[in-house]
């Protein structure tokens, strides 16, 4: 398969605008960054991640959620679910978080991510404490019971191909920030926790 991220085109320059990272950060009071919940399907990380965002905004925080399915509707309509087009969805994803991030805004991303290489390699594109992944952890037979698309009973059906935890792998993260069980943590406390966190790292205003 073709590698769909190969830079094709060619005599371009990256344009420095007027307005520094610097200066955003400094009139939002806060500084830029991307929270990456990764997970099983199931496990909880749409329902945090908008908790998180209310949060931070009642707090004064710019935030913004980039969910996964809301970027399949749009940006990466074109992929599917095999590896390779795993592997470009979160390509394009990081990118875009990055653009978010150095625009200031602390950017929520919500996508199973299965793959620890593809995780990984957004953390490479990111400067240095820019990239706080969060993964967000439940067993598998809860994630199933919290299934009200009903997509694990699909997949354990065969009607649904590479499904994540059933036909298709997980790896979980090595060298996460912070890892939220969310069989122990209602979705306020794991928000706050990931609040907390980003405090205490100096993200967030004391």
């Amino acid at each position: 398969m073709p590698d769909m991220a190969e830079q094709k085109a060619t005599n371009i320059v990256w344009h420095q605008g007027a307005v520094t990272r610097e200066d955003r950060e400094l009139l939002n009071g806060h500084k830029g960054c991307t929270v990456w919940l990764t997970g099983l399907s199931g496990s909880g990380k749409s329902t945090i991640a908008v908790a998180l965002e209310k949060l931070l905004l009642d707090k004064g925080v710019r935030a913004f959620i980039l969910d996964g399915d809301n970027v399949r509707h749009g940006l990466n309509k074109n992929l599917g679910f095999s590896p390779e087009d795993r592997t470009e969805n979160i390509r394009r994803i990081g990118e875009v978080a990055k653009l978010f991030t150095n625009a200031g805004v602390v950017t929520l991303t919500a996508f199973i991510s299965p793959y620890r290489a593809d995780r990984d390699q957004v953390r490479e594109v990111m400067d240095a404490g820019d990239f706080v992944e969060v993964h967000v952890h439940a067993p598998l037979e809860v994630c199933e019971q919290r299934d009200v698309k009903g997509l694990y009973k699909k997949a354990r059906a065969g009607e649904i191909k590479e499904f994540t935890g059933i036909s298709a792998p997980y790896e979980a993260p090595e060298k996460a920030e912070l890892m939220i069980d969310t069989s122990a943590l209602s979705v306020e406390q794991s928000a706050q926790t990931i609040f907390d966190h980003l405090a205490k790292a100096g993200l967030l205003p004391a």
